[in-house]
């Protein structure tokens, strides 16, 4: 009885989440004149791809997209790094003003981001970097290496340093132990901190839309933001561009998956 009020609850819980998914998909399948339709129909009385072909044709959703994958990936690529090495400074070793540092990372996660938006803007104006993709890539960058250090810390700070002792007694350097030792112990960490950094960029709308009026350098949200107007909101496109950027995720969860499973079997014996 319990086993079975459990996969009750589970059930019910897994149509909660995909509810919305499988929602956004048959509204971008449905005619335009079928999206506002009543009764509501749950699926379409005749499907069609004219959000689809109107998404790529229209509008260069294309490279939208394309800016989205590179900011994305190139961002989430430095946090990683940083995270790796910022934290393996933090758990593994002892200096003045460790403690204040940590406080510091800790206070920016509650300081709320457009506080510091005029001057960052001022920043971002001075240097030039307004309208490019690279100066979205360094504010992304800035924004979520505190966060990745802190993550990265609490993955370090499990490993017993007897690993990292033994490789070294064996005639490692530290980084070398670092690299081989603990690194392939790390990768669900080292994956879970990626995919948190890019799920941030690929999904960031504030700081795209005050820093990016280029229609070349549009990212996907503010893309995406261009559908409502003053008077109307194009729920067709709307939704068909929500099921191409889903995508993208999806193929990094199932990537990244599989190599979480490896690094926890690499990890759990030394080479």
């Amino acid at each position: 009885m319990r086993r079975l009020a459990k996969g009750t609850v589970l059930a019910v819980w897994l149509l909660i989440t995909l509810f919305p998914l499988y929602w956004i998909t048959v509204t971008s399948l449905k005619p335009k004149a079928e999206i506002f339709s009543m009764p509501l129909r749950y699926w379409p009385g005749e499907v069609t791809f004219e959000h689809y072909a109107d998404l790529f044709s229209f509008a260069d959703f294309g490279a939208y997209l394309l800016n989205s994958l590179l900011v994305s990936l190139a961002a989430a690529a430095a946090v990683t790094v940083i995270g790796v090495l910022g934290g393996y400074t933090l758990a593994r070793f002892s200096f003045p003003g460790r403690g204040a540092l940590m406080l510091a990372f800790l206070v920016t996660q509650m300081i709320p981001l457009f506080i510091a938006l005029g001057p960052l803007y001022l920043l971002m104006s001075d240097l030039g970097l307004l309208n490019h993709l690279a100066g979205l890539m360094v504010v992304y960058v800035a924004m979520l290496v505190p966060f990745a250090t802190i993550i990265m810390r609490g993955f370090y700070e499990r490993i017993p340093v007897a690993l990292e002792e033994a490789a070294q007694v064996d005639g490692a350097s530290r980084l070398a132990a670092m690299v081989r030792v603990v690194i392939p112990v790390m990768l669900p960490g080292i994956a879970a901190t990626f995919i948190f950094a890019f799920v941030q960029c690929w999904n960031e709308l504030f700081l795209a839309i005050t820093f990016i009026d280029s229609e070349d350098a549009k990212t996907i949200p503010v893309a995406m933001n261009s559908f409502i107007t003053q008077y109307d909101i194009d729920w067709g496109s709307m939704a068909a561009a929500t099921v191409v950027s889903v995508i993208p995720t999806l193929v990094l969860f199932a990537v990244i998956r599989r190599y979480i499973v490896e690094g926890l079997t690499a990890g759990a014996v030394k080479g």
